[in-house]
């Protein structure tokens, strides 16, 4: 799992896999999933982030996590 932000367009984009996307649904203003051809889901995108969640801040909790990185 990713999660990116880009401050020039303010919008956060969680990959919660490494497949394509092939389809998405806005299912609210500016908050976009996204699908792989076998209608798993595969990403969450937010536009406008800074005004829908606290970006400044991200906890982490119970994750089995192998490998961590910082880009």
């Amino acid at each position: 799992m990713r999660i990116n932000y880009d401050a020039a367009t303010d919008s956060l984009c969680i990959h919660l896999a490494e497949r394509a996307s092939v389809d998405s649904d806005e299912v609210v203003d500016g908050v976009v999933l996204d699908y792989d051809a076998s209608g798993a889901l595969v990403g969450i995108d937010v536009q406008h982030a800074s005004q829908k969640a606290d970006i400044h801040q991200l906890a982490v909790n119970h994750l089995p996590l192998t490998r961590l990185e910082a880009a």
